[in-house]
């Protein structure tokens, strides 16, 4: 027997595309809100670092990268020309201050001595005979005016005994005139030569003077002369470490060669470059300090070379109280020079979000951390561990530090 089928109502017939298009259109008007809403972005809280935005001290400085140098470096240069004989001082060995580096030879140069040496000594008999001759002359003028002296000594006792004559009467006027006369002329006489005499002696002691300075000068010379053969030794000018020799034996140098470099090595400095940016705020005295090990040792800077190449120049710092006590020359340390004056100012910890960002926004944490917002902001300065937070935050905020690589373009981010 035949049942009659019931024709079904539309809306069962087409529940199926029904339900599609209602779910189509659940997912339109979904991505019509997302689009018309801030985008947002779920994250894992764990892979992600939020700091506190603080009030606190900040410090601007550099950190850079130094490396160890010793504190002074001499070059020694000969100082006469001549041929390598002897390499005594090893490089890298530690000398003192007047150790042996090298010796030459130049007999050249002993020749030259040599005859230095038989020329003084004729000069030096010459000079022993005009000083005789001299001595001799003074002895002569002294006795020539012992003398002159006498001579006007007897005539004035003379002329004095013939006055008495002349009143009592045993000479005549006449006679005491003659006299007057005669003592008169052998007066002037004797003093003329005296004053003669006084003049060649003091013309005596300067020729001897004379004589003198130009024994003693030309005795100067030879000890200079006498001292090239000991210039033929070089020596170390200081205590230090002798870095190296570039010469080798029979090699030909000439005077004031570079020979050979000695470090000092009781003391050492750090050599950084830093970029031009600092070039006005970098000067001698400034401090700094590295740490190593858990352990702060100071520096302050001795020497600033402004001359910019490649966009860097260079300083040297030195310490200013205890060394690390594995200081070694071409160690490497991380260098901090402080720019100025602790200020308290609002800061935030450094982080990779400022790659992404420039500085000019951040996400802010609510105070559940459940969600981050982006926020404008204005970085001020910086240093290598906080970055100063002029306007956007403020204390107590909760921002994102690390890297927002993964975020996109999301204006929000839910954890």
């Amino acid at each position: 027997m035949d049942i009659k089928l019931e024709k079904k109502p539309w809306y069962i017939r087409y529940r199926y595309y029904l339900a599609g298009a209602f779910l189509v259109c659940c997912g339109l008007i979904y991505v019509i809100v997302l689009a018309s809403g801030p985008r947002r972005l779920r994250i894992n809280a764990e892979h992600i670092q939020i700091e506190e935005v603080k009030q606190a001290d900040f410090m601007e400085y550099v950190d850079v990268e130094g490396i160890v140098h010793p504190i002074l470096t001499i070059i020694v240069n000969t100082r006469e020309a001549g041929n390598v004989d002897q390499i005594i001082g090893e490089e890298g060995s530690l000398l003192k201050k007047g150790d042996t580096i090298l010796t030459l030879t130049n007999p050249n140069l002993m020749r030259e001595i040599e005859d230095q040496q038989d020329e003084w000594e004729k000069q030096r008999i010459s000079y022993q005979e005009k000083a005789l001759e001299m001595e001799q002359k003074s002895l002569t003028l002294k006795q020539q005016t012992l003398e002159a002296e006498y001579e006007l000594n007897k005539i004035r006792k003379s002329f004095s005994l013939e006055k008495e004559e002349y009143a009592m009467g045993i000479r005549s006027k006449a006679q005491l005139e003659v006299s007057e006369d005669e003592y008169r002329y052998k007066t002037e006489s004797t003093r003329l030569k005296l004053k003669s005499l006084q003049s060649d002696s003091s013309m005596t002691v300067i020729r001897k003077e004379l004589l003198q300075n130009d024994r003693d000068r030309e005795e100067k010379k030879l000890i200079r002369s006498r001292q090239r053969i000991e210039d033929l030794v070089v020596r170390s000018p200081i205590n230090g470490q002798l870095s190296f020799v570039k010469v080798t034996p029979g090699q030909q140098v000439a005077a004031g060669e570079n020979i050979a470099e000695v470090k000092v090595m009781d003391q050492f400095k750090i050599h950084t470059s830093l970029s031009e940016y600092y070039i006005d705020r970098v000067t001698t005295g400034l401090p700094a300090a590295i740490t190593y090990q858990g352990k702060r040792y100071p520096l302050k800077i001795s020497k600033v070379i402004p001359e910019v190449k490649d966009r860097l120049f260079e300083v040297d710092l030195v310490f200013t109280g205890e060394m690390p006590e594995n200081v070694r020359l071409g160690k490497s340390f991380r260098v901090q020079i402080e720019l100025g004056q602790p200020e308290q100012a609002l800061v935030v910890p450094r982080g990779n979000f400022y790659q992404q960002t420039g500085g000019q926004w951040i996400y802010k944490v609510n105070a559940d951390k459940t969600r981050a917002v982006k926020v404008p902001v204005t970085i001020g300065r910086q240093n290598p561990r906080q970055y100063e937070i002029t306007e956007g935050l403020q204390p107590g905020d909760l921002v994102i530090v690390s890297g927002y690589d993964t975020f996109g373009e999301a204006e929000e981010l839910v954890f």
